[in-house]
């Protein structure tokens, strides 16, 4: 998994979080929640003071364009997650917390998979969040092993919200 390594003597600090919900979506998303959903998974893992991410929920046709684009697959998504691509340790400035990358999330895809599942779309949009981080810390779900893995650390995650 990833490794943070900061300036010796340097203060802990909370992470970044930035939210960025697309206009169409503003009155039905909790960007608080959101927030805390990114931070609990930070904190389960142990990096929750030398983080900066963005999260981004937007619309079936971006998530489409943004999956094509980088993963060559002409469909909506759920939860696309675009980490920095610095595999391993690096060291930052005193001033400056490391960015892990962006989470994008399809609202559209959130209520759809919460009405399947019977659950609310907040909780669904945490889902996602969470799933999300795991993936910009280096956590993988190709195999059923490391699926399971992180099934098994989103619950424990979810619990602390």
């Amino acid at each position: 998994m990833r490794e943070t390594k900061g300036s010796e003597g340097i203060e802990a600090r909370p992470p970044r979080i930035n939210v960025q919900v697309a206009p169409r979506f503003q009155g039905a998303v909790d960007e608080e929640a959101l927030r805390r959903a990114a931070a609990a998974a930070l904190s389960h893992e142990g990096v929750e003071a030398v983080a900066e991410l963005s999260v981004m929920v937007t619309d079936d046709e971006t998530i489409r364009e943004l999956n094509r684009h980088f993963r060559g697959v002409d469909a909506p998504t759920d939860v696309l997650a675009f980490g920095t691509g610095d595999e391993g340790a690096f060291v930052f400035a005193p001033e400056e917390l490391p960015y892990l990358g962006d989470v994008v999330i399809s609202y559209p895809r959130a209520r759809s998979q919460a009405e399947e599942m019977g659950h609310s779309v907040e909780d669904e949009l945490n889902l996602l969040v969470v799933h999300g981080v795991l993936h910009l810390l280096g956590y993988d779900d190709q195999e059923e092993a490391e699926a399971r893995r992180m099934r098994e650390k989103e619950e424990a995650i979810l619990r602390l919200l």
